[in-house]
């Protein structure tokens, strides 16, 4: 069981973080740098906050095979965390990162300060860290599916009395009440998740678990502890008790999250006071943001906008046909990364489309005219325009 001795403090100070998705695409534009960014934002936390412990609650990588440039940057970021400021890590897998891979070398690294939590049949073995003669334990439950927690324990199940593995909930409460069994009453306890707390506020970008709700947890469980940092859901928020909390994402992975403001949670942990929790902003590269109205209004006020380099969702609100509405958005707005066309499908959609038909060739060639050159036809080239015309349907009705 490895423990980590500090010096004297009046309480333990830990970060919490989770959901880094290292190496995440968004609509095909790598993040690494953006993820780059934000990672050498913890790292000035954690030199001006001086915590005892990082705590990273899964989905490190955003796949289970993480491309190489992800490996880079998290190896990067964890030398300067363990090595150079010699602060420990507690980290678990999620469901979007292999356990296996993502644990090669554990027990090795622990010298470095590194404490991966990957295996299921060690849930009861903590990371101690003693303060001031006060220890916390920290217990990691990583990913795992109802299948799994059968499987591990097949023999324990198997007793007269044992409890049911019946879905994400009941697995979930098994590898809780078997660290309460063991985990001592005068110490801080410290319990590290990834899973989705039953209530808790859902986003785009978060992989389901399961269908149909059945991936969900209980909170109930969860109270004895004096501090549960949970991870999978990328929006900050806590469910069933103040210290029951999702950090949330280091960034906004989907344009659901708007409106979300990512953060690192700090958490300090005294047998005297209460436990003080705090939110430290993060500050992205580039915000993600939904853009809505017509075209020549957002070319317009993409000009004066500060933030163009925004990734940006754009919902236009026009009607009628525009050539290449993308092109025309990126020249103002060079990370719009979606369009969504719903004035196209607003009622009185069909009446439009006939009327344009019924205005003939002339008017919709000159419409098309004015759109891709931006000026309107001069006299000279509309009476070229109506004799080429005139001549094709001339020539149209004419017997072969």
């Amino acid at each position: 069981m490895p423990v980590i001795i500090i010096k004297n403090r009046a309480c333990m100070k830990l970060l919490h973080t989770s959901d880094w998705h290292l190496g995440r695409q968004f609509h095909n534009v790598s993040l690494l740098d953006d993820q780059r960014h934000v990672l050498a934002q913890l790292i000035e936390m954690i030199i001006d906050q001086s915590p005892d412990v990082l705590v990273i609650a899964g989905d490190v990588y955003d796949r289970s095979v993480p491309p190489a440039a992800a490996v880079t940057l998290l190896d990067e970021t964890l030398h300067r965390i363990c090595d150079e400021l010699a602060v420990s890590v507690v980290m678990i897998s999620g469901n979007h990162d292999s356990a296996e891979r993502l644990s090669f070398g554990a027990r090795q690294l622990q010298r470095s300060g590194l404490h991966i939590l990957g295996d299921l049949q060690r849930v009861t073995e903590p990371v101690v860290v003693t303060i001031n003669g006060i220890d916390s334990h920290f217990y990691g439950i990583p990913y795992c599916d109802p299948e799994s927690v059968r499987h591990t324990f097949f023999d324990e199940l198997q007793q007269e009395g044992a409890p049911k593995i019946k879905g994400y909930d009941s697995a979930h409460t098994f590898l809780v009440d078997k660290i309460k069994a063991v985990m001592p009453a005068d110490t801080n306890n410290i319990l590290i998740s990834h899973c989705f707390v039953a209530g808790a506020e859902e986003s785009d970008s978060e992989r389901p678990l399961s269908i149909g709700g059945a991936d969900q947890v209980s909170s109930a469980p969860l109270l004895e502890f004096d501090y549960v940092a949970l991870g999978h859901l990328h929006s900050p928020q806590y469910r069933g008790a103040q210290t029951i909390r999702y950090s949330g994402s280091l960034l906004k992975y989907s344009f659901s999250e708007q409106h979300q403001h990512k953060s690192v949670t700090k958490v300090e942990l005294s047998s005297e006071v209460d436990t003080v929790i705090t939110q430290l902003p993060l500050q992205a590269r580039r915000d993600v943001r939904i853009l809505e109205g017509e075209l020549s209004d957002l070319i317009l006020s993409g000009g004066a906008d500060e933030h163009c380099d925004d990734y940006v969702l754009v919902r236009l609100a026009d009607t009628h046909a525009i050539l290449d509405p993308m092109g025309k958005l990126r020249q103002v707005y060079p990370n719009v990364l979606h369009l969504e066309r719903p004035g196209l499908m607003s009622e009185g959609q069909v009446h439009c489309s006939r009327d344009i038909l019924k205005r003939g060739s002339f008017e919709m060639f000159k419409d098309f005219f004015t759109q891709v050159s931006g000026n309107q036809l001069t006299s000279a080239q509309s009476e070229a325009l109506v004799s080429t015309i005139s001549g094709l349907e001339k020539s149209a009705q004419e017997p072969q």
